[in-house]
């Protein structure tokens, strides 16, 4: 499968098939999937989302990007990662997750790095968003370590495990991340 973006220590490529089984125990973890307004996933679900995205990129009109993040060294699947265009004039969410075995490394971060690269220059996006419950201090350091800017709290506008709760909402500008971008 092709590499969509790399650096030295990570790739991002497509989701296969039987990434399914890779998938499984970090989402099916209940500390991992705690923010999130899924699972802990069977494996009937993990299996179901990995065939949904198969079936999603292939769309005429594709808006959903998912990709698999995979550890060089160990070739080892270690995460997701997911942008959705949320508005055809240049707007993107992006969302991730790391298997919980890998937290700490700086993976994620090198991983919404990539991933943000992905949006403004494969998808020409002008606005990249993502958003985070305020108590998972480890996705905003990863937001705030990208150079995400946070634009303020979205109260209780998200239904997770039978809880509304709110949302951090963090953006980057496609002028932000060209003016970054000419520093490194």
């Amino acid at each position: 499968m092709e590499v969509i973006e790399e650096n030295d220590r990570i790739y991002l490529r497509e989701v296969l098939l039987e990434d399914w089984s890779a998938f499984h125990p970090y989402s099916s973890n209940e500390e991992t999937v705690k923010h999130q307004p899924w699972g802990p996933n069977t494996e009937e679900d993990s299996l179901f989302f990995v065939r949904q995205v198969i079936i999603d990129r292939k769309q005429r009109h594709r808006s959903r990007y998912v990709f698999t993040i995979v550890e060089k060294e160990m070739d080892q699947v270690v995460g997701n990662i997911e942008m959705n265009i949320r508005d055809w004039d240049g707007v993107g969410e992006i969302g991730f997750i790391i298997h919980h075995d890998y937290w700490g490394r700086g993976l994620a971060t090198e991983a919404v790095q990539l991933m943000i690269n992905y949006c403004f220059e494969h998808c020409e996006l002008q606005r990249v968003v993502a958003t985070s419950h305020p108590e998972n201090i480890g996705s905003i350091r990863v937001l705030e370590k990208v150079g995400m800017i946070k634009e303020g709290i979205l109260r209780k506008d998200l239904l997770v495990k039978g809880k509304w709760q709110d949302s951090c909402v963090y953006s980057m500008l496609r002028e932000e991340w060209i003016e970054k971008s000419a520093r490194l």
